[in-house]
């Protein structure tokens, strides 16, 4: 299992009930979303990962979902493309602390799209969403440059699941063969050989977990799925969400993890 020594984040902004969204929960609290951003970061540092923040960037109201600008592996890095043209300058933020940690960094060219909440690292094999945000094009770039660092890749199409907008909306890979996923995605073959934890439909978003160092962090709000990953001899680290929940993100989204 990889152990993840850094992060990089970037808090919610002024214009972050701005972003783009789906859920129809309401607008977010920015207060509060920075509060739980801010818990989110402290459990983070309690688990070993050092924290480091990109400003807050009012000119890009989704920049606190910084997950989707870049993927890394232990060996090497790649910026994404991101599906929604109103992100790109935030692969542009993100860029010189990607390139100070990681050395020379590889990038998804058009006419691919690529974001990185479509992509689930299981060690050294990854699954990648073709979804709204990353298309045939984009995944077959990745597949490509996962090839050279000897990485296998399948991919998984939820285009039409109107209950994810990224592959990690309904997947995550706790460690071992354990996958926690949502029921739309427990019969695709891409996962047979997974040892699957269900999440039912009215559990869906505690399916966006990750595990990080020697816990999972999970959406609090969900008893009987924390149970069940418990169960599994994991410790869970569980943070409320309801203000990232608004705007269709995620615990994965939050940061950008490196070994």
């Amino acid at each position: 299992m990889t152990q993840f020594s850094r992060a990089i984040a970037c808090p919610p902004s002024t214009a972050y009930a701005h972003g783009i969204s789906t859920a129809d929960l309401g607008a977010p609290e920015l207060p509060r979303a920075l509060a739980q951003h801010a818990a989110y970061c402290a459990a983070l540092e309690a688990l070993g990962v050092e924290v480091t923040l990109l400003p807050a960037d009012p000119a890009h109201p989704d920049s606190t979902f910084v997950e989707d600008t870049a993927i890394v592996t232990p060996m090497a890095a790649i910026l994404t493309r991101p599906g929604a043209a109103s992100r790109a300058g935030e692969v542009t933020a993100i860029r010189p602390l990607l390139q100070q940690y990681c050395g020379d960094l590889a990038a998804i060219g058009a006419p691919g799209t690529l974001d990185g909440g479509d992509i689930c690292q299981v060690e050294s094999h990854v699954l990648i969403g073709l979804s709204d945000r990353t298309n045939e094009a984009g995944a077959e770039q990745l597949r490509r440059w996962l090839d050279g660092l000897g990485y296998s890749a399948e991919t998984i199409d939820i285009r039409g699941n109107a209950r994810l907008l990224h592959l990690k909306s309904g997947i995550a890979w706790i460690g071992r063969t354990d996958l926690v996923v949502v029921e739309a995605l427990a019969d695709h073959p891409a996962l047979r050989h997974f040892r699957q934890l269900v999440v039912p439909d009215t559990d869906g978003y505690a399916a966006n977990c990750v595990r990080v160092n020697d816990a999972v962090l999970m959406a609090a709000g969900y008893p009987d799925v924390i149970a069940r990953v418990e169960a599994l001899g994991l410790r869970v680290v569980a943070l409320e969400m309801s203000e990232f929940q608004k705007m269709d993100g995620g615990l994965s989204c939050l940061s950008v993890r490196l070994p």
